[in-house]
């Protein structure tokens, strides 16, 4: 039988340092991004980031943004599209239509947010 190589976690009740920052955080408010690496393996496995830079996390924003745009822009022209096509602009449409795509954008990253979360 083939045993399954061994990865580097952090300990989940110890508390932890950013690895951008280097900030300690407590263990509630911690999050882990990467991919876990087996031992003596080349990569940078798991990185642990405080709150403040894991909300800057270049690629879940990036993420994010991506969903924000497909799914905002699909329900501004599910809700407003008539509107919109009949050239009837409302004063209204000037703030509905950015949180259309802000709700998007902020499911997509507590989502993952909340899968990082230690």
């Amino acid at each position: 039988m083939v045993e399954a190589p061994e990865t580097v976690l952090p300990d989940a009740g110890e508390h932890a340092t950013c690895g951008q920052c280097g900030r300690h955080s407590g263990k509630r408010w911690s999050f882990a991004f990467g991919k876990p690496v087996p031992k003596g393996a080349p990569g940078e496995g798991i990185i642990v980031k405080c709150s403040r830079c894991a909300i800057q996390h270049r690629p879940m924003v990036r993420r994010s943004l991506m969903v924000a745009l497909v799914v905002g822009s699909l329900l501004t022209l599910l809700n407003q599209g008539d509107i919109l096509f009949a050239g009837s602009w409302k004063a209204a449409l000037y703030w509905k239509i950015p949180v259309t795509y802000c709700v998007p954008f902020c499911v997509a990253t507590y989502g993952a947010l909340s899968n990082a979360h230690r």
